[in-house]
């Protein structure tokens, strides 16, 4: 590729970089035929993009079908139980223009929750999940909550158990359908919900004193 050429695919923020210590320091390398800045750390792979049929399918030497999990990720969640041919739920990270189909979820799990019961219908099907008694302030009637990554509205909760209702679009597109009793979910409160409960418990311990 010609320098003309490597001017014109070069990144604005690269401009914007020229004069950063980050450049002088040199833990950052422009790469401007393939449009990204690498960084030069002595444990970080080699940089590269692989693209198949106009989808990226490799980054930094690692195909796009692996990802790294660590024991904290372990402890949280039910992917230690995951086997070959087990069936997961993938989504990209939305942009800030993406439309938003449900609520903003962090992919941060907080705990796991055993399926008490399930009931299919026709073409829904309804779930009952456990939940720890140190949640319960944070789940209620129509609130946000994420399951397998999936972004659901609460039905009804009882004292150590919550209700979703899932319609034909969630089970045709996700690992839901398959969920049977006693199986384990990974369950994401709403980051929103729990501020605005933990800022009210604060505010009226605050006038209390």
């Amino acid at each position: 590729m010609s320098k003309e050429a490597l001017r014109a695919n070069r990144w604005k923020r690269f401009d914007d970089w020229d004069d950063r210590p980050l450049s002088f320091d040199q833990f950052a390398r422009e790469d401007a035929e393939q449009g990204f800045a690498a960084w030069k750390g002595s444990a970080d792979p080699k940089p590269e993009v692989k693209i198949l049929a106009g989808k990226v399918v490799g980054l930094d030497g690692t195909p796009s079908e692996k990802f790294d999990i660590i024991d904290e990720t372990l402890s949280r969640t039910n992917l230690g139980s995951l086997k070959e041919g087990s069936v997961v739920n993938l989504e990209r990270s939305i942009s800030a223009s993406s439309e938003i189909g449900g609520h903003l979820m962090s992919g941060h799990i907080h705990f796991t929750g055993k399926v008490k019961s399930c009931l299919d219908k026709d073409s829904t099907k309804d779930l009952a999940i456990y939940f720890p008694n140190n949640f319960k302030k944070y789940i209620f009637e129509k609130g946000y909550i994420g399951i397998n990554g999936c972004s659901l509205t609460i039905g009804k909760v009882s004292k150590s158990y919550f209700l979703i209702h899932l319609i034909p679009e969630t089970l045709a597109i996700t690992n839901l359908s398959a969920l049977i009793s006693e199986s384990l979910v990974n369950v994401e409160i709403d980051q929103n919900t729990i501020a605005i409960v933990e800022t009210v418990e604060k505010t009226l311990a605050a006038q209390k004193s």
